[in-house]
């Protein structure tokens, strides 16, 4: 647009005249109406001169064939003579008072007012004459208000441009050539503009950029501001205009700040264009404002949450409005044109740590960036994760974006997919967890038969990983629809199928899961008329037939792995088929539910007779039903007829409690153990017959075939067990007590020692067994028992657990000294990819030695299948097969193994030196200890029967029963047993998903269990486990053996034999209770243990355990200084007394034990941990409860931080050490870190250990007796105090550095002596890492040297993390900086030599840690350039070769250099570090 003030005037035509015009509507009240006809007449006659004629019968005005010529004329006429000027302006304003006449000059000559330009109407070549173009403007912009009541609002489409004088006005307007008076324009046009009616309002908005100049933008955006606030609707045509204008900078960011201003007010339809403009309007100077604004105050969403919806039945019904997904589609476009919104979004979601600061639209921008494109993915799907496992993106969230949302989310279906099959695939649970419900919704919102198919192949996909945590999760969604959804899945079973194809590589649990999924669907589909539902049922009975009998299909032997799915699947399909809850009416032609039941279990029930641990197998799945679904009575009568026969295989009568006859079997005597019931036993266990015979594999599965009788008496007696409840009194019949003598033993074939430790062994299990189901009696479990019988069961339990500790005592001395593979009671489920489940090898091995032959009672195999299963392949750890390894070809060809001839019995290949070996097994006392690591049992103790939680109640009895004195010590070895079984089973919860040890697997039921169930448990031992806690403790305190006859006493009371040589060790079981209590307790305090919304409550089961933790006194003085002190009853008080007792016991264990010392701290380092986590993820209503705990966390920090510092600094002697310092590395890096991390300034306490104290230790021979204030380092602990100090220096600059660059975003250039700060700190890092590689010039161990490399170049990478904060203070602070980088080149000198020593030595411990460092140090060295040359402060800067040096600065004479000035600089024998990478303008710098 041209702006135009004078043009040169032009010569004049002769005027013609012409009739009269149409009389004026309206006369100018300055004038009469001769005057004005006059002026009328002028202006006609003027406009005639030009080549106008005015007054055209045929309609507009007639134009001269050359317009141009027109313009020129008039305005020619016009500068020339102002007469003219203002006759013509008078006349053309009295002519337009009709309003005929004004649209009669507004169209074009052909009657369009679009014409081309030979085409235009007569006023807008007027307008363009420059002497009138500004009157004639204002006049038209006053005849505008005549024009606003024609025509409403809402009818103003009804209208066309032609009829529409007051768009034509506007439409005039726009786009001139020039404008005379831009300024005055403008301001009469916004003044008009501002009594416009909205349509209008709208139109003349809309072209504002048409029509005012660019140097009037000012006042226009001021205008459109104020009229924004006077009335927001015209928000649409406003940012229209602000989209064409020509802004600066200025204007540009007031532009988006008005438009922000609007989010919090914009009608929801009016959204998607604000958005649109302000995203495409970011830059990179405002994009973090715009996208946090519109995080902020966008809500576009407002559906019910879940169970609103679910309660009102609006779940799908819910009509999705256009406007939001106008809403999607502007964010989605606009995230498409500019990769910096991308980037920006990440980054301020990143940003994000509060659960409470995430919103709903933070869910849909990750949606749409994933939707838009494959680079940035791998992104999105982290950041996606990071939020689900922080709890920042929730459940509710999700709900409320596709719940009653489908037609909105439709579009973004597979993006929703995608995300929900990463999360599915994660390690993490919660991300799983997350991903199990994204699933669940989809399938469920979304009922079109594309989307579940889509669903359903990805859950497959899933299951096809390999990955057990992923397919288990992905099966745990399908049994979740099956349930629910049971009736949707049948017709899409074609797409479900395909999970059969993978059960060979399926854990037990997840089988269970196929089969439920299955079975759902074959009940439903039994029960339909439709021929492809029944078709179903029989497909999937074929397949669980085809696993599970060896004669049918592809399965031609008794694999134990086949078996175990067919099994698993029939059982699941007998739960459903047999569920009394389940009536469903079949055809006369078709058996019923309960026969289909029977004739299955039947089926099972004789393919398990080939094989002991699918019988075993059998029962405990069979037990497991019976406890969790309630079966028609029919089937329940067929399992007890079953199980009946229990007496007759494995029971013999008794005569007034004694044998009968007394027999030998294979040469061994036998005698009744541990009667409880006396002459009145009228029955006991035949242990050592079966054992002997030929029949020895019955005892395999006589726990679980007792463990399902016990299941069945419950089930039919109203859970009274009061049937066989002889049972737990009678005698065991094992083999003579006199075996254990020396002489005895060594009298003893082989074969013979075999029979005994296997003996012992069926008997701990049956013992187990019995703990198991009698303690359901006295557990609280069943409320028909009366008082006396519970006291009599629980003294029977209570002698029972001793009986156990007793024998499994003696069993595990006996294995040690004669070496049984034991066969396998129990099949576990497989978790945690623990490779001990499943060895067919091992199990037929035994099977072979120990049941060739068997009778119908007890059937076995032929010789011939046997071998088959004992040359079976191994499962892998994912239990599929693999290809034969070396030792199982050895095997097939016979051959025995190093670990099988460990591990197997053969009396007569033992030489008389091995004899001579277990000369002294029972001269000596069998010590009583249940630890772990001493116990030849544990690598076995996988194959035991498991302990059920209801056996943790023996906890809770009472310790005084039969005891001959107080001393409470006599019970700590059966408590010890249960607490570490406990312990066990707390592993399993503790760390899912990782690698377990055999210890953490256990039984069906209890793999079956969720953590709130466990915890519910285990709840009431708390007050227990304290208790065992404070008589350990007491007991290694007093330091005093225990009263040998007190043990005596209450094992005799519990009718063991007497066995002179079995004697406990109180030491070692105050030991062991202590540390597994302890350990129990810390395992509480894990993330994954907490239930937190419970802990706000105050009623979790955290602040029952804390306030079983309660120290015995008053906490009144612990808490002193805690102001102002929480309230006796608050989970804060609880606390603090929980970490005051664990204190007193560390201080007081400093005195005698070490290791004792370093669990409690540990302990309290959990306790403090979990405080740390609950006051992270409070928020919102708790901000009073995060008030409280941040009170009692400074407190507790420091308590944790003296108690190391405690431990560190304590004298401690030989005696308490455990064997000196060795081995206890790491126990002391342990220590050391928390010293470090909770001590009051962690910078500070750095360097003056790595600066001052350890370069005194390594200077030294490192003497013993030598402390430096620290006794615990020495030469032993030298090593774990240098790693941990690198570890600690490097997550302090970390933090620095994360800290330093989060502030120059947030607050760009802040306060000089916060800079000068964060320097210093710096500085202190630098010195620190200096101080520890410079220790390497003295210490010449090659394991340290590598630390050096490795963590030097760590912490260069580090440090140049801030280097863009150094260069932006380099100005103001170059003296620092300067030094600081001096400094640390002493370090990566150091490294250097270390490096090149390396390569020379070979020393393959550093060599791999080379090339990562030296890159390291070469962006280290060109970021130093790069800061000189830049801020160009006076320095220079140059580069050099070093001399080849050793670390003690000698120069390697092969690699002197010639170089003058390299020598000159390097020639100093003292100066092996010179400090010279820069220097000021006259010096000179090399570096390296």
């Amino acid at each position: 647009m041209v702006l135009l003030h004078n043009q040169n005037p032009s010569r004049k035509r002769p005027s013609s005249s012409f009739g009269p015009p149409f009389p004026p509507a309206k006369i100018p009240k300055s004038r009469n109406d001769g005057v004005a006809v006059d002026a009328v007449e002028r202006m006609v006659s003027i406009l005639a001169e030009g080549g106008c004629t005015l007054i055209n019968p045929l309609g507009a005005p007639s134009l001269p064939a050359d317009p141009y010529k027109l313009r020129r004329y008039l305005s020619g006429l016009f500068s020339s003579s102002s007469e003219d000027r203002s006759l013509f302006l008078s006349g053309f304003s009295s002519y337009i008072q009709s309003s005929s006449n004004l649209r009669r000059v507004l169209i074009s000559s052909d009657g369009s007012s679009f014409a081309p330009t030979r085409s235009e109407s007569l006023v807008r070549h007027l307008l363009l004459v420059a002497p009138i173009q500004f009157d004639l403007q204002i006049m038209l912009l006053e005849k505008l208000p005549e024009y606003f009541d024609i025509v409403s609002g809402d009818s103003q489409t009804l209208l066309s441009l032609e009829d529409d004088v007051a768009r034509l006005i506007i439409n005039h307007l726009r786009w001139l050539d020039f404008v005379v008076d831009p300024s005055s324009f403008t301001d009469k046009l916004m003044q008009v503009l501002s009594i416009c009616p909205l349509h209008l309002k709208k139109e003349i908005i809309g072209s504002l950029p048409e029509i005012v100049g660019d140097q009037n933008n000012k006042t226009v955006i001021d205008s459109l501001e104020q009229m924004l606030h006077e009335d927001p609707s015209i928000i649409v045509p406003v940012l229209d205009s602000f989209s064409n204008f020509n802004l600066d900078d200025q204007l540009q960011e007031q532009v988006i700040t008005i438009a922000l201003s609007c989010i919090r007010t914009i009608d929801a339809e009016q959204m998607p264009c604000l958005l649109r403009f302000l995203l495409l309007s970011a830059t990179q100077v405002n994009v973090r404002r715009i996208i946090s604004q519109i995080r902020e105050h966008l809500k576009f969403l407002s559906v019910p949450n879940t169970h609103t919806l679910q309660k009102n039945k609006l779940k799908g019904k819910l009509l999705v409005d256009n406007t939001e997904a106008s809403i999607l589609d502007a964010l989605r476009s606009s995230l498409q044109f500019k990769s910096i919104l991308c980037q920006e979004i990440l980054k301020e979601l990143n940003g994000l740590e509060k659960p409470r600061d995430h919103k709903i639209i933070d869910i849909w921008l990750l949606v749409l960036l994933y939707t838009n494109g494959e680079s940035m993915r791998k992104s999105i799907e982290k950041v996606f994760k990071k939020k689900v496992i922080e709890g920042c993106i929730q459940e509710v969230m999700l709900d409320q974006c596709i719940y009653g949302n489908k037609e909105l989310a439709k579009e973004y279906f597979l993006s929703l997919l995608s995300l929900s099959e990463y999360l599915l695939a994660c390690k993490e649970q919660k991300a799983r967890d997350f991903g199990i419900y994204m699933y669940t919704l989809l399938f469920e919102e979304f009922a079109d038969t594309y989307s579940r198919q889509e669903v359903l192949g990805a859950l497959v996909t899933h299951v096809g990983s390999g990955v057990k945590s992923e397919v288990s999760s992905a099966l745990q969604v399908m049994a979740s629809l099956a349930t629910k959804h049971a009736q949707e899945l049948i017709p899409l079973s074609s797409h479900i199928n395909g999970i059969l194809d993978y059960l060979e590589g399926l854990t037990v649990e997840n089988l269970h899961k196929v089969y439920e999924v299955f079975s759902h669907m074959a009940l439903l589909a039994r029960s339909s008329s439709d021929c492809f539902g029944s078709s179903i049922a029989n497909e999937l009975l074929i397949i669980v037939q085809k696993q599970h009998h060896p004669a049918i299909g592809q399965v031609s032997h008794p694999d134990l792995k086949y078996k175990k799915m067919g099994l698993i699947g029939i059982l699941k399909i007998v739960s459903c088929l047999g569920d009394a809850s389940n009536v469903t009416l079949s055809s006369p032609f078709q058996k019923s539910n309960t026969e289909e039941a029977l004739e299955l279990l039947e089926t099972s029930l004789e393919s398990c007779k080939q094989l002991c641990l699918s019988l075993i197998f059998f029962y405990d799945e069979l037990t497991a039903i019976l406890e969790s679904r309630t079966l028609h009575t029919v089937i329940v009568d067929w399992i007890g007829k079953h199980v009946g026969e229990f007496e007759s295989i494995f029971l013999s009568d008794l005569d007034g409690g004694q044998l009968p006859s007394r027999n030998s079997y294979c040469g061994l005597e036998g005698e009744l153990w541990m009667n409880l019931d006396g002459e009145i036993s009228p029955i006991c266990l035949n242990i050592l017959p079966l054992a002997s015979s030929s029949q020895s594999a019955c005892l395999q599965f006589l726990p679980a075939n007792f463990h399902l009788l016990s299941a069945v008496e419950r089930l039919t007696n109203q859970g009274s067990l009061g049937g066989i409840d002889a049972l737990l009194g009678c005698p065991l019949l094992l083999p003579s007590s006199k075996y254990y003598s020396e002489a005895e033993w060594l009298s003893l074939t082989g074969k013979q020692k075999q029979i005994i430790s296997l003996c012992l062994y069926y008997a701990v299990n049956w013992l187990r067994e019995l703990l198991n189901a009698f303690c359901t009696q006295v557990a609280g479990r069943f409320e028909f028992t009366s008082q006396s019988t519970k006291e009599d069961i629980t003294l029977k339990l209570l002698k029972r657990l001793r009986n156990l500790v007793f024998l499994e005592s003696l069993l595990n001395h006996s294995i040690r000294m004669c070496p049984v593979v034991l066969p396998q009671l129990h099949l576990q489920v497989e978790h945690c990819g623990s490779t001990l489940i499943n060895q067919p090898n091992h199990v037929g091995n035994m099977e072979k030695k120990n049941e060739p032959k068997m009778t119908h009672e007890c059937t076995s195999p032929n010789k011939r299948k046997h071998k088959k299963i004992a040359k079976t392949s191994t499962p892998g750890t994912d239990g599929k097969l693999h290809q034969p390894t070396l030792m199982d070809v050895l095997r097939k060809a016979g051959v025995e193994t190093s670990q099988e001839m460990t591990n197997e019995v053969s009396s007569k290949e033992r030489t008389s030196a091995s004899v001579d070996r277990q000369s002294h097994v029972f001269n000596e006392s069998v010590l009583i200890e249940v630890s772990p690591p001493a116990q030849a049992l544990e690598s076995q103790k996988f194959r035991f029967r498991p302990l059920l939680l209801e056996c943790f109640s023996i906890l809770t009895f009472s310790k005084n029963h039969d005891s001959c004195c107080s001393d409470p010590v006599a019970e700590l070895p059966l408590y010890l047993y249960l607490i570490h079984d406990l312990h066990c089973k707390l592993d399993y919860f503790a760390a899912p998903g990782k690698q377990c040890s055999s210890r953490s697997l256990s039984s069906v039921a209890f793999t079956r269990m969720t953590l709130d169930e466990f915890l519910s448990k285990i709840r009431p031992l708390f007050p227990s486990l304290k208790r065992n806690l404070d008589i350990a403790f007491c007991s290694l305190k007093e330091g005093n053996e225990t009263c040998q006859e007190h043990w005596n006493i209450q094992s005799a009371a519990a009718h063991n034999p007497d066995i002179i040589n079995l004697v406990p060790s109180k030491s070692s079981i105050s030991t062991m209770v202590y540390k597994e209590v302890l350990h129990s307790f810390s395992k509480f305090f894990l993330e994954q243990m907490l239930n937190l919304p419970e802990v706000q409550r105050n009623k979790s089961v955290l602040s029952d355990l804390l306030e079983a933790f309660q120290p015995n006194e008053t906490l009144d003085a612990g808490a002193s200084d805690v102001q102002p002190c929480p309230s006796p009853g608050t989970i804060e008080y609880s606390y603090l007394g929980a970490c005051s007792f664990v204190e007193s016991i560390l201080h007081a264990a400093c005195s005698f034990s070490f290791i004792l010392a370093s669990e409690a701290l540990f302990t309290l380092e959990s306790a403090v941990t979990s405080v740390l986590n609950v006051v992270d993820k409070l928020e919102g209503d708790d901000v009073n409860i995060q008030s409280r705990f941040n009170q009692i966390l400074p407190f507790l920090r420091g308590k944790l931080g003296s108690s190391a510092q405690k431990l560190l600094k304590h004298k401690w002697d030989d005696e308490n050490l455990e064997n000196g310092w060795k081995n206890k590395g790491e126990i002391v890096q342990k220590i050391l870190r928390i010293h470090l991390e909770y001590t009051e300034s962690t910078a500070d306490l750095l360097d003056e250990l790595a600066c001052t104290i350890l370069p005194q230790v390594s200077c030294t021979t490192m003497a013993e007796d030598e402390d430096y204030g620290y006794p615990t380092l020495c030469s032993a602990t030298f090593l774990s105090w240098y790693h941990v100090l690198f570890e600690v220096n490097l997550t302090v600059l970390d933090k620095l550095v994360k800290e330093v660059v989060h502030l120059e975003k947030c607050r760009p250039g802040f306060q000089p002596e916060n800079v000068h700060t964060h320097l210093i700190k710096m500085q202190k890092n630098v010195n620190v890492v200096v101080a520890l590689v410079n220790m390497c010039r003295t210490y010449d161990k090659v394991t340290l040297h590598a630390m050096a490399v490795k963590y030097g170049g760590k912490f260069i990478d580090s440090f140049l993390k801030a280097f863009d904060f150094l260069q932006v203070h380099f100005q103001m602070h170059n003296e620092v900086i300067i030094l600081l980088v001096k400094e640390l080149q002493k370090a990566t000198r150091t490294i250097q030599t270390l490096c090149s020593e390396a390569k020379g030595l070979k020393q393959t411990a550093i060599t791999g840690k080379i090339p990562a460092t030296k890159r390291s140090l070469e962006r280290f060295l060109f970021r130093v350039k790069a800061l000189l040359h830049t801020t160009s402060s006076g320095c220079t800067f140059w580069m050099g070769n070093l001399k080849h040096k050793d670390l003690r600065g000698q120069v390697v004479s092969s690699q002197a250099y010639v170089d003058d000035r390299n020598d000159s600089i390097d020639q100093d024998p003292e100066d092996v570090d010179p400090p010279v990478i820069v220097a000021t303008a006259s010096g000179n710098s090399e570096t390296d």
